[in-house]
């Protein structure tokens, strides 16, 4: 497929299938350079679906304890960890959690954004100006409609691997 900008293009191959979501490098600059720096450093390959709750989310990203083959991959404490960079500023703005929607996880400290992120499964108001958005699942929604759900999952699906679409050939 053809992308609109494929330099603001994120591929999630997945264990259920491919998932592409267009970033928003003008809504949320410093999150979109940390998924495309941990994209391209491979640091979300293999990395498990860890939490999945049934119409709310689909959250992923913990390059920590979170991925497959990693050092300190522990699926008992996927969800806990983060990358080895500094956590991010947030950067809340007025673009609605609905269905499709990236957003960046976080600890009850707004500037806690590390790696680990969701995409809303159905719209989820009360996220509203609380997360940082970054992105919008373009094509593939039914693929992450199809990722085994749990809290926390049991067998986990993954991200096979995470790309720039500009860095496919």
């Amino acid at each position: 497929m053809a992308y609109k900008d494929p330099e603001n293009t994120l591929i999630l191959e997945t264990t259920k299938g491919n998932v592409a979501i267009e970033l928003f490098p003008d809504l949320a600059p410093g999150h979109v350079a940390r998924i495309k720096e941990l994209a391209r450093e491979g640091a979300y390959d293999g990395v498990v679906f860890h939490r999945v709750i049934n119409d709310f989310m689909a959250q992923t990203g913990d390059v920590k304890f979170g991925k497959q083959g990693g050092a300190s991959f522990n699926p008992a404490r996927a969800g806990m960890g983060g990358s080895d960079k500094p956590d991010l500023k947030a950067e809340f703005s007025n673009v609605n959690h609905k269905r499709g929607t990236a957003s960046m996880a976080r600890s009850q400290n707004p500037n806690s954004a590390n790696s680990q992120f969701f995409i809303c499964l159905a719209d989820a108001p009360w996220l509203d100006r609380q997360y940082s958005v970054w992105g919008q699942v373009v094509e593939g929604m039914d693929v992450v409609d199809l990722i085994k759900k749990g809290e926390p999952v049991v067998d986990p699906d993954s991200i096979v691997s995470a790309k720039i679409a500009a860095d496919v050939k």
